[in-house]
């Protein structure tokens, strides 16, 4: 009877100990999966932004120049007022997927934005490659934290 109860406590022992086991690797599972997904959230969100600040960039470049050229630049304006709003929704999601590029994203939005009123084509050239400097700079810093 003794080796009965033994047998029994062994199984249901093993069947305790693998079960465990299981529900540990669908966990690990599961965490991986989530890890991959937030990574490709993440990933698509900063993609989304670089984009739209190009965009806007280039927008903004179009229309200071006609601006400033004397050229008639409504038709820019009312893009750049598209471009403009197109960055809103992707800088909120890299903000919110990755908090902690929320200064890098603020700070190449604002980078991007000071183009606008440039008192000459020098200083419009450099609020340009400022821009595009500070676009490098959210690049290189989500970069590094979906690298990690």
């Amino acid at each position: 009877m003794w080796q009965s109860i033994i047998a029994i406590l062994g199984t249901l022992a093993g069947v305790s100990v693998t079960a465990w086991f299981q529900q540990r690797g669908q966990r690990a599972e599961r965490t991986a999966t989530a890890a991959a997904a937030h990574r490709r959230d993440a990933l698509d969100a900063v993609t989304d932004l670089v984009t739209a600040l190009a965009d806007h960039r280039r927008t903004m470049w179009l229309r200071e120049d006609a601006r400033l050229s004397g050229a008639d630049w409504a038709a820019f304006r009312a893009d750049s007022h598209v471009t403009r709003a197109a960055i809103t929704a992707p800088a909120v999601r890299v903000t919110v997927l990755l908090p902690g590029l929320a200064a890098t994203v603020q700070a190449a939005a604002a980078a991007t934005y000071a183009m606008r009123n440039a008192t000459d084509h020098d200083t419009l050239n450099t609020a340009r490659e400022d821009a595009i400097t500070a676009t490098d700079r959210l690049t290189h810093a989500a970069g590094g934290l979906l690298a990690a």
